[in-house]
């Protein structure tokens, strides 16, 4: 009995002495830590997870969804080969109007005829053998930030000004940013509309294995920040 008073009187003794030493800012507490069994599990699970990610995140982003509808959207900034694909997608199927949004260009706007991406790409699609009665191009103010939802704004303007949002559209975006735009569109357009999307595939990288380029990796992580900075942060200005 008296050897376990004097352990008890040693454990406050350190006790009180652990409590001056921090301050009584810090205290002890036991924690579990994983064994050597426990860690492999975890490595096993995070490995697993980042294989699915790799395999199915551009898939994701790159939606392709489209509904049927009268009116076509194009994206203004893509390339060339994303208009050719809007020019057979209009061809193919029962459109009465093919829209091209844009802002203006960045560099070499005093040397231009066209001060927007939305001009220069209507034009080559008239150059590619499109109607001018049906191809209207939907110039968008010049943007700091929030480039997507401005030019959804500048459509849904053009829309009020030329008999109103229609209830159904689809949309033309390049690779991993279809998904984010669809949402900003959505957001802009309001629940009335809904939005169909396609996502023309990018050439600058392999989809497949896209984290085996600085293009890809790059142009993926990048969009996956802008996603959830769109769904989760992102607020709509006063119109």
């Amino acid at each position: 009995m008296a050897s376990l008073a004097a352990v008890w009187r040693a454990g406050n003794i350190l006790a009180v002495n652990v409590r001056k030493r921090y301050w009584g800012l810090l205290r002890h507490r036991q924690c579990l830590l994983p064994t050597a069994r426990g860690c492999l599990l975890l490595l096993v699970v995070i490995s697993l997870t980042i294989a699915f990610a790799l395999g199915n995140i551009h898939s994701w982003l790159a939606v392709h969804e489209p509904i049927p509808g009268s009116v076509l959207v194009v994206e203004g900034w893509g390339p060339d080969y994303m208009l050719e694909e809007a020019r057979t997608e209009f061809n193919q199927h029962l459109y009465e109007r093919l829209l091209v949004t844009g802002g203006p260009f960045l560099q070499g706007m005093p040397f231009s005829e066209f001060k927007t991406q939305a001009e220069l790409s209507a034009a080559i699609l008239v150059r590619l053998g499109m109607n001018s009665n049906v191809v209207h191009a939907v110039p968008s103010p010049a943007a700091r930030q929030d480039r997507t939802y401005a030019s959804a704004l500048a459509l849904k303007r053009w829309f009020l000004l030329n008999g109103g949002v229609p209830s159904q559209i689809n949309l033309i975006s390049l690779g991993v940013h279809a998904r984010r735009t669809r949402l900003l569109f959505e957001r802009a357009l309001g629940k009335g509309t809904q939005v169909g999307i396609m996502a023309v595939e990018s050439r600058d990288y392999d989809p497949r294995r896209w984290w085996r380029t600085s293009q890809g990796f790059r142009v993926v992580t990048d969009e996956v920040v802008a996603y959830l900075y769109a769904r989760f942060i992102f607020s709509p200005p006063p119109e």
